[in-house]
C-alpha cells in the first residue's frame, strides 16, 4: 500500500496523549483535492465531533485551488468522514465515558483517494508537557553521545 504524506499535525502530539488513532476517508468536492495533491492543508486547530452517527471534521484549512473557478471550495468548510459504523460507535463510548477528543492526525494519499488518520486523544497538562519536552532533550543528549563515540 502506497501512502504519500501530505501534511502531519506535529502540534497534536504536543497538545495530546493520543490513544488510539483510526483512518478514515474524507467527503470531498472538485477542487479540494486537488489543493489537497499541492499540500495547501492546515491540519492544526482542527478537530472532529460525531453527530447522528456520522463523522465531521472542523476547522480544517484546505486553501483555494488557485486555478480554480467561481465554483471552488470554501476553505473551512465542515466534511464528513467516511467510518465503519462500529468504529464509530466505539469512538463514541470512549468519548462519552473517558472524556476523549478526535484529533486529526495526518492526511496522505492512497491509489488517489485522500484519507485522514485521526486519534482519540485527552489533552495534556502543562507538566505533561515539560515532561516530554525533558524525555525528548534526555534522548537526543543520548544519541549525540552515543553518535560522538
Amino acid at each position: 500500500m502506497e501512502k504519500k504524506v501530505i501534511t502531519t499535525n506535529r502540534k497534536a502530539y504536543h497538545e495530546y496523549t493520543v490513544f488510539e488513532k483510526y483512518v478514515a476517508g474524507m467527503v470531498l468536492t472538485g477542487t479540494e483535492i486537488k489543493s489537497i495533491r499541492k499540500g495547501a492543508v492546515n491540519l492544526k486547530d482542527g478537530f472532529a465531533k460525531i453527530e447522528h452517527g456520522e463523522v465531521f471534521l472542523y476547522c480544517v484549512n484546505i486553501s483555494p485551488y488557485e486555478q480554480g473557478n467561481r465554483n471552488n471550495h470554501e476553505p473551512e468548510r465542515v466534511r464528513k468522514l467516511l467510518l465503519n459504523k462500529k468504529e464509530i460507535l466505539k469512538m463514541l463510548g470512549k468519548i462519552k465515558k473517558e472524556n476523549y477528543t478526535i484529533v486529526p492526525l495526518e492526511l496522505f494519499l492512497t491509489k488517489g483517494y485522500a484519507k485522514l488518520e485521526i486519534g482519540l486523544a485527552k489533552g495534556k497538562k502543562l507538566h505533561d508537557k515539560r515532561e516530554d519536552i525533558a524525555k525528548k532533550s534526555q534522548q537526543r543528549d543520548m544519541q549525540r553521545a552515543m553518535r560522538n563515540r
